[in-house]
């Protein structure tokens, strides 16, 4: 049996599951083990909902992580987002709770994710967490969502 096959989201329809917890995080074995290099998930129109106004929330999340013996299977993390779409729950519970389920499915080397929340209540909130000291090693970019503006 080869790695992809035992994916179950890959190659066919799937439906989006009705909260974070339910959804689930497949992965496949790195096609690179012997290299370091990152890897960069963005995405810009994440959603969920305010747990107590029950009123949406977008963000624009970004990932980066230094892959270990897996990388993360991008339709699964797709489908995994968009489980948030009807949950509840606080900016920094969401942007924790991704690099958490993350960390549990790939057991990266290192790992950081940025919330980068559009304002509630005219004020913008953004979220940072990271797993340790970022490798000096290798190149992580900076991850290039600048600071919220407004109209100016």
């Amino acid at each position: 049996m080869t790695d992809t096959e035992s994916l179950t989201q890959l190659g066919g329809k799937s439906e989006l599951q009705e909260s974070p917890e339910a959804a689930v995080l497949e992965k496949v074995a790195n096609p690179q083990p012997g290299a370091r290099y990152v890897v960069r998930f963005t995405c810009p129109e994440f959603t969920s909902i305010c747990p107590v106004t029950g009123q949406p929330d977008f963000a624009h999340l970004v990932i980066d992580y230094l892959p270990g013996d897996y990388i993360v299977e991008s339709k699964s993390l797709k489908l995994y987002f968009g489980s948030f779409r009807n949950h509840g729950a606080f900016h920094e519970d969401c942007t924790v709770a991704i690099a958490q389920k993350i960390e549990a499915a790939i057991a990266p080397q290192w790992l950081r994710i940025g919330g980068y929340w559009y304002p509630r209540g005219g004020m913008p909130i953004d979220v940072f967490y990271q797993t340790g000291p970022a490798p000096d090693d290798i190149w992580i970019p900076d991850q290039g969502v600048p600071p919220y503006r407004g109209r100016g």
